[in-house]
């Protein structure tokens, strides 16, 4: 449409017509989708039952405090007639400082559109100062602390859906797009919508990244290895090396199997895998199956016995070495420390000469907001739904993590691919966060309630593990500990909890940034930072304020760690092994089949019901 006062033309209001006329047609045919897939499972109802419940205590607590609920709507009422008062001066054409100002780190409001025009930049301040206001009330509320920080967390989800930039109408960017596009932008973004819904299984689990840009085997997990060992839970990839001579004792790699195992092998510039190869670590991973219904009844005793304890066996059939160095991440850092333990409880510990924990868990006292799903009520649900299937869609858990970063993970996405109609830019790292994985019924009902739920695993004899009870307090093995200061999975502060339990030596090294950023953090391009402390006191905070930050990346630090305390021998190297060399003969190159299979191939495979 032209700009300016000149009225369009005829043809350019047909053009603009037809083009209103298909959004109406695509947007009634995504409205059927999303009616037909409205009712909710069993464990999602007890997640909005819970936020009902949280909203009613949040009333509740305020009505029951007459001071608090007069002084809330006097701020209401003293806001409005400073936004009223303020708009009017601009729109007058003056130039006035804003009211509130949206954090620096907040991408939605990044456009110049939001403050060069009086009426926008008046919805942006009413709905940063809204936003405030709501945050102001829930901390002042007496409620207990589990109830408020699910209070919290499920008005922030609120108040972040309702965020002006999400609508059509009140975003200047999105009306500048349309009407340069003149509705293209919406047209594409419905269609990517629809897609999207058609990909997900709960929830909305929206692209993030361009999915064809990226093919394992190809262009992502691309060390060059061989599978050597598998069985129905794992396949074992042995890494081809790239020294002369490596350190005798090998090291085995125990992944989270919520997700696959590649975030340690992206490319070759950022992989994990790749360095350890390169500084003479025989390495082996586990790379495990995407389960379907059929795996429903395997235990975490079964992830431990199929899992690192017959890559062990299958290690020392590979090159004669009857012990391991061990490093897990994350879930496969809590199953690590459980195999340590039951090994040590059935006096094999000196199968491990040392163990590392990578963003893990091991006290779950504090979960952090991930313990907004795990109340007795949600977690009742969840188990009859994994009874139900068998498994748990790994879709779902991908959308209830994003939720725990909402504006970044889910929300930048929505206005980009269904309000602007972008393809999503091409990013190894989140393709890799889309590709999840199931997870079997026994396995995960029975992690959430021992683990989160009833926090066992710190309990002496808490967990038994085929006939055999556990207790971390017994566990002699050397540990080292990494953790990410911003993890908002494992919290830095709650993994700290797992050194104070081991009666062997531990060393804890916090990193910055989280999660991922945190760990796989090269030392080429020496991005953050981390923190050291040889004391270890019990409170997590006490052993931060006395910590050195140190520049770089922690991994040449694990490396001295390792070498230093003799874990690996640097005096006595062997001849480098190559797959295929020992017992075990080669079966495939790496990455290997399991890592290829998706969840919408997995439930392919399952047969319809009846």
């Amino acid at each position: 449409m032209q700009s300016g006062s000149q009225q369009p033309s005829r043809a350019e209001w047909e053009q603009w017509s037809g083009q209103l006329d298909t959004i109406g047609k695509e947007y009634q045919a995504l409205m059927r989708d999303m009616l037909e897939r409205a009712i909710p499972s069993e464990s999602a109802q007890t997640v909005y039952d819970d936020m009902r419940d949280a909203f009613q205590s949040g009333l509740n607590a305020l009505m029951s405090n007459p001071m608090a609920w007069s002084q809330v709507q006097m701020r209401l009422v003293q806001d409005q007639a400073a936004l009223w008062q303020h708009g009017l001066r601009e729109l007058a054409g003056e130039k006035v400082p804003a009211l509130v100002e949206p954090d620096r780190s907040d991408r939605r409001f990044k456009d110049p559109g939001w403050y060069e025009d009086p009426v926008y930049h008046t919805i942006l301040q009413q709905y940063l100062l809204f936003s405030q206001r709501v945050e102001e009330v829930i901390e002042t509320l007496e409620l207990p602390e589990s109830r408020k920080r699910n209070l919290e967390f499920y008005a922030r989800q609120c108040i972040s859906a309702l965020a002006p930039s999400n609508f059509v109408s009140t975003n200047p960017e999105v009306v500048r797009l349309t009407k340069e596009t003149q509705g293209q932008n919406l047209l594409d973004g419905l269609s990517r919508l629809r897609e999207d819904l058609a990909n997900s299984a709960e929830g909305l689990n929206v692209s993030m990244t361009d999915r064809s840009a990226f093919s394992v085997g190809e262009n992502i997990a691309v060390t060059p290895g061989s599978v050597i060992y598998e069985n129905e839970l794992i396949q074992l990839i042995q890494y081809s090396p790239t020294t002369e001579t490596v350190f005798k004792t090998p090291l085995l790699i125990v992944p989270p199997w919520i997700n696959k195992y590649y975030i340690l092998d992206l490319r070759e510039d950022n992989s994990f895998v790749k360095w350890l190869v390169d500084q003479g670590h025989t390495v082996f991973l586990i790379s495990w199956r995407n389960p379907g219904p059929e795996q429903r009844d395997l235990t975490w005793a079964d992830y431990m016995q199929m899992g690192p304890i017959e890559a062990m066996g299958a290690i020392e059939q590979a090159c004669g070495e009857k012990s391991v160095n061990l490093m897990g991440y994350c879930v496969g850092g809590t199953l690590t420390a459980t195999t340590v333990a039951y090994l040590t409880s059935t006096r094999r510990a000196r199968k491990v000469r040392s163990v590392t924990y990578l963003a893990t868990l091991q006290d779950f006292s504090d979960p952090g907001e991930i313990g907004v799903f795990l109340t007795e009520p949600i977690l009742d649900g969840v188990e009859k739904q994994l009874e139900q299937q068998g498994y748990l869609d790994g879709r779902v858990m991908a959308f209830s993590f994003n939720l725990l970063r909402e504006k970044d993970l889910f929300w930048s996405f929505f206005v980009n691919n269904y309000l602007k109609g972008e393809l999503p830019a091409a990013f190894d790292l989140l393709y890799w966060n889309t590709d999840g994985t199931n997870l079997p019924a026994a396995t995960h009902g029975w992690y959430l309630r021992h683990m989160y739920l009833e926090n066992r695993l710190v309990e002496p004899g808490g967990i038994e593990l085929d006939g055999v009870k556990i207790d971390l307090r017994k566990v002699s093995t050397p540990s080292y500990f990494i953790s990410a200061r911003e993890d908002h999975i494992a919290k830095w502060n709650s993994t700290y909890g797992g050194t104070q339990l081991p009666k062997g030596p531990v060393t804890f090294v916090l990193g910055g940034s989280g999660h991922i950023a945190g760990i796989v953090n090269p030392p080429h391009k020496n991005k953050y930072g981390y923190w050291t402390n040889q004391a270890l006191p019990a409170e997590p905070q006490e052993w931060l304020d006395a910590a050195t930050f140190n520049e770089g990346s922690w991994w040449p630090h694990w490396q001295a760690w390792m070498t230093d305390n003799g874990y690996v021998d640097s005096q006595k190297r062997v001849t480098a092994r190559t797959p295929g060399e020992g017992e075990l003969p080669m079966l495939e190159p790496a990455p290997g089949r399991y890592v290829r299979q998706t969840i919408p191939d997995v439930l392919a495979e399952v047969p319809a019901k009846e």
